[in-house]
Formats: C-alpha cells, sequence, structure tokens
C-alpha cells in the first residue's frame, strides 16, 4: 500500500521532490475548503446589487461545494483515463475561468453556472488528483504530510477571507472576482509540480502512471505472479472508476463513518457565531471566535499527523481517528449550554484542537483501508457520499434554529451524530480486527481449506475455465502445484511470457 515506484523494489521517496508536491497539495486543500467560505464576504455586496435575499445569495457557495464533493467519481474517472497532470491543469483553467465569468454576471443564475458550477468544478479536479499523488510520493512519512497539507484550509480561510473584504473595498464584488480568478491560477502551477515519483517516464507520459503501474502489479500479485509480469495492457483494462471497492468491508465501514460524521460537523462552526451573539456578545468578539478555532486548527493539522507518523502509533491510526470524533462529538455535547464568552472561547480551542485532528486523519484512513490502487476509485465515491450527507446536515440544522428559535438543540443533534459516527467506527474496527486475528476453521471458505480444495480438485478433474484469484491462483502457479500447473500454462494470458508464469 502507497507504493508509487517504478519497480517494486524502490517504493515511495519519502522527501525529495515530494515536498515540492506536498506544497502543492497544502496550495491546493487551501484553496478547496477555503474558496468557498471566503466568497461570503461578497453576499452582502451581491444581494444590494441583484436584489436578492441572502438564501439565494448562500446558494453560490453551496453549489460550489456540492461540485467540489459530488463530482468526486467523475474526478476518480478522469484521473484514470488521462492522469494527475491534465486533470488539475484543466481543473485550474476551469476555476479561474468561473470567476472570471462571474465578474461579467447579470443575473444570479448566472452566478451559480459560473462561480458555482465552473470553479466547484475546477477545483474538485485539483483536490482530488492532488491527494493522489501525495500517497505515491510518501509512505513512511505519509500520516504527516497528510497533516501538513490539510493545513491548508486553515490556512488559506485565514487569508483568503480579509483579502476577499480588501478586494471588495477597493475594487467592488466584480474586480474582486476577477482578480481571485487570476488568483485561481496558481492552482495551473501545482498542477505542472505533479510529475511522476523516481527516474524515468511513466506509461503513457501521465502523472498517475505509477498509480497504473501499482495497480497492474497487484492485479498480478493476487494471481500468484511476479509484478514484472503484469501486461501493459492490464492497466488499460482495468476499470475507470472501481466500484467493486464498495465490497470491501474496512471500505464499507469508513463510508458510513464519513456519512454520520458530515452530518453534524460542520454544523457548529457555521452556527457558532449567531450562536455567540443570540448569548449577548458583541459582534466583533463572535466573529474572533473563528479565528480561534482557525489558528488552532493551523497548528492541530501538522502536529496530528506528525504523531500518527510515530511507529507505534501508525497502526492504530484508525483508533486515533475515532477518538478524534468522540473528541470532537463530546465538546459539541458539553458546549451547548455555554453562554459566557469565557466558555465559548473554550469551546473554540476544544473544537478547533479536535477538528483539526479529523482533518488531519481523514485521508490517512481511507489510504491505509484501501490501499493506493484502489485510492483514487475510493476517494471519489467518498466525496460523493459526503456531498449528500453536507446537503442534509446544515441545512437542516438551519431549518431547526428557524423552527425552535434555540441552538442548545442542534448542538446536541450534531454533538450526537459525531459520537455516533466515532463509535460505529470503533466497535467495527475491533470487530474487523477479531475477524482477521481469528485462526479459519477446517472446512469453512477463506482459509487454507479452499486452496487445499483447490489441489484436489485439480487432481481429480480440470479447472473451470475462470480464472482463479486469491490463494487458489497462488497455489495453481507455482512450482509445486502438481498437475494443476499445465493446465494454466496451456492457456496463458495474452501479452504474457509464458516463462514468468
Amino acid at each position: 500500500m502507497g507504493t508509487g515506484g517504478p519497480r517494486r523494489g524502490e517504493g515511495p521517496p519519502d522527501g525529495g521532490w515530494g515536498w515540492a508536491v506536498l506544497g502543492a497539495c497544502f496550495v491546493v486543500t487551501g484553496f478547496a475548503y477555503g474558496f468557498p467560505k471566503a466568497v461570503s464576504v461578497f453576499f452582502r455586496a451581491l444581494m444590494r446589487d441583484f436584489g436578492a435575499g441572502y438564501s439565494d445569495t448562500a446558494w453560490v457557495s453551496s453549489i460550489m461545494l456540492a461540485m467540489l464533493y459530488g463530482t468526486g467519481p467523475v474526478s476518480s474517472i478522469l484521473v484514470t483515463r488521462f492522469g494527475c497532470r491534465p486533470v488539475m491543469l484543466v481543473g485550474g483553467l476551469l476555476a479561474s475561468a468561473g470567476m472570471v465569468l462571474a465578474s461579467f454576471a447579470r443575473r444570479l443564475l448566472e452566478l451559480y453556472l459560473t462561480a458555482g458550477v465552473l470553479t466547484g468544478l475546477g477545483l474538485a479536479l485539483n483536490f482530488q488528483p492532488s491527494l493522489i499523488m501525495l500517497g505515491l510520493y510518501f509512505d513512511r512519512r505519509r500520516p504527516l504530510a497528510n497533516g501538513l497539507a490539510a493545513a491548508g484550509s486553515p490556512v488559506f480561510l485565514s487569508a483568503l477571507s480579509p483579502l476577499g473584504q480588501q478586494l471588495l473595498e477597493r475594487f467592488g464584488w466584480r474586480g474582486g472576482f476577477l482578480l481571485l480568478g487570476g488568483l485561481l491560477l496558481h492552482c495551473c502551477a501545482c498542477g505542472a509540480l505533479m510529475r511522476p515519483p523516481g527516474p524515468g517516464p511513466r506509461r503513457g507520459g501521465s502523472v498517475c502512471g505509477a498509480a497504473r503501474e501499482v495497480q497492474a502489479e497487484a492485479e498480478a500479485e493476487s494471481q500468484g505472479l511476479s509484478p514484472s509480469a503484469a501486461p501493459a495492457g492490464r492497466a488499460r483494462r482495468r476499470r475507470l472508476l472501481d466500484v467493486a471497492v464498495c465490497a470491501d468491508r474496512a471500505f464499507a465501514v469508513y463510508a458510513v463513518t464519513k456519512f454520520l460524521m458530515a452530518l453534524g460537523l460542520f454544523v457548529p462552526a457555521i452556527l457558532l457565531v449567531n450562536y455567540a451573539k443570540d448569548a449577548g456578545v458583541p459582534d466583533a468578539d463572535a466573529a474572533f471566535l473563528l479565528s480561534i478555532v482557525g489558528f488552532v486548527d493551523i497548528v492541530a493539522r501538522p502536529a496530528c499527523g506528525a504523531l500518527a507518523g510515530l511507529a507505534r502509533l501508525r497502526p492504530h491510526v484508525a483508533d486515533l481517528f475515532s477518538l478524534a470524533l468522540l473528541a470532537n462529538g463530546l465538546t459539541d455535547l458539553s458546549s451547548a449550554r455555554a453562554r459566557s464568552y469565557g466558555a465559548l472561547v473554550a469551546f473554540c480551542v476544544a473544537f478547533g484542537l479536535s477538528y483539526g485532528m479529523v482533518g488531519a486523519l481523514q485521508f490517512e484512513v481511507l489510504m491505509a483501508a484501501v490501499g493506493a490502487p484502489r485510492f483514487p476509485s475510493a476517494l471519489g465515491l467518498v466525496l460523493l457520499i459526503e456531498a449528500v450527507a453536507v446537503l442534509i446536515g446544515p441545512p437542516s440544522a438551519g431549518h431547526l434554529v428557524d423552527a425552535l428559535k434555540s441552538y442548545e438543540v442542534i448542538f446536541y443533534l450534531a454533538g450526537s451524530e459525531v459520537v455516533l459516527a466515532g463509535l460505529f467506527m470503533a466497535v467495527a474496527n475491533c470487530c474487523l480486527r477479531r475477524s482477521r486475528d481469528a485462526p479459519p476453521s477446517p472446512g469453512t471458505k477463506g482459509g487454507a481449506s479452499d486452496s487445499e480444495d483447490a489441489e484436489a480438485q485439480g487432481d481429480s478433474e480440470p479447472l473451470p475455465t475462470q480464472e482463479p484469484s486469491g490463494l487458489e491462483a497462488l497455489e495453481l502457479l507455482s512450482p509445486g502445484a502438481g498437475p494443476s500447473e499445465p493446465e494454466v500454462e496451456a492457456e496463458p494470458e495474452p501479452g504474457l511470457d509464458p516463462e514468468s508464469v
């Protein structure tokens, strides 16, 4: 898992040009998560010019976030088909073009299509390939790399919001959109940095050629072949989107956890300022609460990544993720009745710490669960699932606030959902660990009896025409497999040297 070198024995460099890739991933992550929120500083001017309400104007950011999460499978397919670098270059151009065209908009619908759909799609086409490349360059230091890359979100949010305010005051919202569109061209520069790890060009010249080779090698190993025996056409015949990863129990556990987490994780941060104002906190002090969350988040993400990379804690990264979810949910529950400013500051510190831990570990857990070959498809599917939860959670919380005229119930509900996500993942991981450690009983499927049955079948009757897999293929293709070996050699796979079997 996580290997991306040109040959099996080399592995990821864990440094070198990988630090440039990490810097690019830091910038792309900052734009992807910070830009949709920073655009909100222009909402008041948009409401005045278009004569619209806040809810209608806020759809610009909502559509942008929906495109960022919901187009995950599309990004996976494009990365698998064309590679990371071309997809990121096109994504940077789309993100920039969306904001430039939005500066000429005359109706809100035009803003939805340009700043919402086009820019959101461009950010999505940059975000996912950057994470894939990060996994190809780092293995031993990957938790630290993920933590440092995730720190781009609070850093860019803290920088883009005041920058947008300055652009609005000096150039208006149209000039601000135009200049922000030019700023998004930096995503193209980040995409240009995504060259393959290791010496020599990759097959097809794509940035993600290493990922394709890893997948071909994994398929060859699953059939008992040497990695070098993987045919060149095998990678080209692979599925553009590996939906079979949904059958993996570890992925299913992670997907359910992410759905439950996304229902309540973002709600307290969205309602925090209004909650503080409702408690009697002055406007300036209420706005500063979000800055406290951002400052703590900036420190928490790389620190948690470095902690998860320790040799003793690396195998337990999923347990650390569960603890981070539990800490975040319990923080919401314990602060639901906080009314004083000191209590709210304490909540922001605890929330920023646990929120940063969740952000630093979430993609590391997915990489460890599915491995590098299936990570592009798994990431796209997870982002789609998260998009559904994001579209359900915060809007539902807003409707409840309007109906109940109270924020207390919202904090209890959001905290309960995040706690449930942490408990579910902890219990499910414990069950998966026990099922892996349990010795197979003789006569049950999935144990050594499968290979014995395969040998017995090979001794007594011809093998079925379908391709063997797993331990069966390993037994059939091993030198001591007995009479079943000639049958495998009789029908070699196209493009495969029979001597390599």
